[in-house]
């Protein structure tokens, strides 16, 4: 039983990470990355041969 809610507490613990971190609004890794690769669309659009 003890297992149990250890392994319980510990995927709350991982999932409340994964929010914070990956998923935050404005100021999460998502954003980041999507800020970074619309900036680098913007960068290679506006090359000129």
């Amino acid at each position: 039983m003890r297992n149990i809610l250890i392994t319980v507490m510990m995927l709350i613990v991982v999932a409340l990470l994964f929010t914070s971190i990956i998923n935050d609004g404005s100021t999460g890794m998502r954003r980041n990355i999507s800020n970074h690769g619309t900036q680098a669309n913007t960068d290679i659009t506006a090359l000129r041969p």
